[in-house]
């Protein structure tokens, strides 16, 4: 399988008055097209980082990032926002969805700045809604649909450019348990169609969805381990067939 993401070495440094906060010590971590990935690490960990410079929000201060055959490291702003838009499809725990909009604009969002026009925005983002079991709810607003659904649009609009890599940071983090499994058996779904996915999460029973997990502690990766639960039934389940 091909890499789609490599760090080496990469640190990040906040300077906060005269504390120096090193919240990542040399990272260096593959990951292949198609892997479903969890990041899991308390507070402070530096999982929340390593995901923003994945993610292309943020820059590391030494080390370099691949992404897509691509070194993103030294890119500049406007730079990183292209990548960003092309390569990267975000899932917040807060949804992030425009109050004011319907749903069917929400998800079309991205595709304004990669310059569709109206018809084929509408279009592509009612497919998109119906990937996520939602293309009935195209003209509601964001306060006319459950948490849930609301996450649901939230996916829809990260798929609408096929991007890359999915992150997900915290995705159920504002969602009941059964709304919570119900939204990581869609992530389950999109990864068998062969999407990659990258999750942050702190909680152990959202992150045993993933096939890979990489705890952090300190800013370093105390372990990278295959979830071998889910490996296994993977393999079963192909002997079967």
């Amino acid at each position: 399988m091909s890499t789609i993401i490599e760090t080496h070495d990469i640190s990040k440094i906040y300077r906060m008055g005269s504390e120096t906060i090193h919240a990542l010590k040399s990272v260096t971590i593959n990951i292949s097209k198609g892997e479903y990935v969890a990041f899991m690490g308390p507070s402070g960990s530096g999982k929340s980082t390593l995901m923003n410079i994945i993610g292309c929000l943020d820059t590391p201060t030494a080390g370099t990032y691949i992404l897509n055959g691509h070194d993103v490291s030294n890119m500049t702003d406007n730079e990183l926002a292209e990548v960003r838009n092309k390569e990267i499809g975000f899932v917040f725990q807060t949804f992030n969805l425009l109050p004011r909009q319907s749903s069917l604009d929400n998800v079309a969002l991205p595709l304004i700045y990669a310059g569709y026009n109206k018809s084929q925005r509408d279009e592509m983002a009612q497919m998109a809604l119906e990937s996520v079991g939602l293309g009935n709810r195209g003209k509601h607003k964001p306060n006319e649909l459950s948490g849930g659904q609301r996450q649901r649009v939230a996916i829809a609009r990260a798929l609408i450019n096929n991007p890359s890599i999915i992150l997900a940071d915290e995705p159920t983090g504002n969602l009941d348990t059964k709304t919570s499994y119900e939204i990581m058996e869609l992530f389950e779904n999109l990864h068998a169609k062969g999407n990659t996915i990258i999750m942050v999460t702190h909680e152990e029973d959202i992150a045993r969805y993933a096939h890979r997990i990489v705890r952090l502690r300190d800013g370093l990766v105390e372990s990278d381990v295959l979830n071998e639960d889910i490996v296994t039934a993977a393999k079963l389940q192909a002997a079967q067939h």
